[in-house]
């Protein structure tokens, strides 16, 4: 049995493989699906996880307490290490290390924390972001890494910068994130191979990034990412994106045919759906 905290099996994962590809779950379904096809590590995105949720695109809608509960359920059905999308922490730096800790009791492995202007929106929408002075966030992210219960937590340092004041900008804030405690830099918007081989330069350690299921980002190889030192690459559309699309096409011909005859080759059966759910543990667990 593997008695290694789920923090300290991430980082182990990290300098086993040097690169960790990790697709976003949102839900129990999605998490044990992605533990089933035989991925080491998984992410969340608070984006799908809004979504999931509420119904609603990520505009700072979904709080710290909503977030926890879902990543404790998450982690509950998971046996491989769990990173989670913490947006800004919630406020302030006492807001933050509140947010760090309460991720922490619940098993998660590590998060990854932004210096957006609270309430944040998602990083992808198409309008400049406001970001937290440097000197702030810098403060924040500091008492982060000295409010961690083990020192392998992971923390991930994102920044937002790029959108309003550059890419420069955005490596400089990086790199001042890692020296003020942060395990790892997430600069969004760094898509290109260019863009990340200047994030790579300023920054000078370790880097995470998001693949978009769309070139540039998602066709960078495995090759390149480590060559740039990314450690952490998360497909944070993958699942919500094929589950928007099939659904789609699925409730379309219902509705028109009157009949699920024609959908059904494309189905799982009940046995193979309580199989994922892991139902005969469950039955001899009664027995």
């Amino acid at each position: 049995m593997n008695t290694l905290s789920m923090s300290a099996r991430l980082r182990q994962l990290i300098e086993q493989e040097g690169l960790l590809r990790m697709p976003c779950v949102y839900d129990g379904l999605t998490a044990r699906l992605a533990q089933e096809a035989g991925f080491p590590a998984l992410s969340t995105s608070g984006s799908a996880i809004a979504a999931s949720l509420l119904g609603m695109p990520d505009v700072g809608l979904l709080g710290l307490a909503e977030n926890v509960q879902h990543a404790s359920r998450l982690v509950n059905v998971l046996d491989v290490p769990l990173i989670c999308d913490a947006d800004t922490g919630y406020g302030g730096i006492l807001n933050a290390v509140r947010t760090l800790r309460e991720f922490e009791a619940a098993g998660v492995a590590g998060i990854y924390l932004e210096d957006q202007v609270f309430p944040k929106k998602c990083g992808q929408l198409p309008t400049d972001t406001a970001v937290e002075p440097i000197d702030e966030q810098c403060r924040k992210i500091e008492a982060l890494a000295k409010a961690k219960v083990s020192s392998d937590f992971f923390l991930i340092a994102r920044t937002d910068s790029k959108s309003m004041h550059g890419l420069d900008d955005a490596a400089y804030r990086g790199r001042r994130y890692l020296e003020a405690g942060a395990d790892a830099v997430l600069v969004v918007g760094a898509d290109r191979a260019d863009e990340l081989e200047r994030v790579a330069e300023g920054v000078r350690g370790p880097l995470m990034t998001v693949l978009h299921e769309h070139p540039p980002s998602g066709d960078l190889d495995d090759a390149f990412l480590r060559s740039v030192g990314c450690v952490i690459a998360i497909h944070s559309g993958v699942l919500r994106y094929a589950v928007v699309k099939k659904l789609r096409e699925v409730l379309a011909t219902m509705r028109q045919d009157g009949s699920t005859r024609a959908l059904r080759h494309e189905m799982c059966n009940l046995d193979e759906y309580n199989k994922v759910l892991g139902l005969d543990d469950w039955l001899k667990l009664e027995s």
